[in-house]
Order: C-alpha cells, then sequence, then structure tokens
C-alpha cells in the first residue's frame, strides 16, 4: 500500500475516532432529581397505603 494511502485512512479512520468519543451533553440534573423524588414519593405512599382488614 502506498505511505500516502495509508496516511490518509489513517487520517480518515482518526477522525471518526474522535466524532465517536466527543462529550456527549448530560441529562439535566433538575429533571433526574425531579424523577427520583416521584419515584420516592409514589413507593411511600404503596408502603403506607392501608390494606385491607386481614380476615378472622
Amino acid at each position: 500500500m502506498h505511505p500516502d494511502i495509508h496516511l490518509a485512512l489513517h487520517h480518515a479512520r482518526a477522525a471518526e475516532l474522535r466524532a465517536e468519543t466527543e462529550p456527549r451533553p448530560a441529562p439535566r440534573p433538575d429533571l433526574r432529581a425531579r424523577l427520583g423524588w416521584t419515584l420516592i414519593e409514589v413507593g411511600l405512599k404503596l408502603a403506607t397505603r392501608p390494606g385491607p382488614a386481614p380476615a378472622h
């Protein structure tokens, strides 16, 4: 393989790899926190909800 072709392929692959590793925006922390607290609230409501009276 000609050295120039090899170098061109190397540069193309390096550009592809750099594009794959670009940082992606993180999810908004306020949305994650609200979702987490909502799940906790639902769990607490389910845990403290009175169930049917036990049969004797």
